[in-house]
């Protein structure tokens, strides 16, 4: 029985060396900001300090931040703690988790996009219309500012969705009249 001793010893070491370590395993742990550069986009899409990070191999990716924040860039830009969405070159679809402001209302961002990286230009898909903006205002993550009390992302999905059914109202009533027809959705 003890002859089994040193070799009992001699292979739980041999496996404690053959565990991967708590470095190495964060190390596996993909850089969000290196993810995006790879996919042809600028990695100032996400804020700093994203605590978490994951991709799949068909990328669906889920960005998890402490906190929901926003950050100044050509507009308000709103993250709500987790973001999720659907990366390919070029592009984010799908997107959950980011509202931007313009004209003192807030619309989820839907998609993104950069058709030629060449061309210094972006695209955001906010539901009623495409933003395009310089890609240059996105080289480096932005800082965001934790949230305040009273703030709500979600306000911001709710009215765009309003405003988006009003406007598709209005232009079907433009439609109808000038076919002589006169119908409200």
């Amino acid at each position: 029985m003890l002859s089994f001793l040193p070799l009992l010893l001699l292979l739980f070491h041999l496996h404690l060396l053959l565990l991967p370590s708590a470095s190495s395993l964060r190390a596996a742990s993909p850089d969000p900001y290196e993810t995006l550069q790879a996919h042809g986009l600028p990695s100032g899409l996400f804020p700093k300090g994203i605590a978490n990070f994951s991709i799949s191999d068909d990328g669906i990716f889920v960005a998890s931040l402490n906190q929901s924040c926003t950050a100044k860039l050509d507009n308000a830009v709103k993250y709500n703690t987790s973001i999720t969405g659907a990366l390919s070159y070029g592009q984010i679809g799908s997107i959950s988790g980011v509202a931007a402001q313009d004209l003192f209302l807030w619309f989820p961002v839907l998609g993104i996009r950069v058709d030629v990286p060449s061309s210094g230009v972006i695209y955001f898909d906010v539901g009623v219309v495409n933003k395009r903006l310089a890609v240059s205002s996105f080289d480096t993550p932005p800082d965001c500012s934790a949230e305040t009390d009273g703030e709500n992302s979600e306000d911001g999905s709710e009215i765009s969705r309003v405003v988006s059914l009003s406007h598709k109202e209005k232009l079907r009533e433009k439609v109808d009249q000038g076919s002589g027809e006169s119908s409200a959705i």
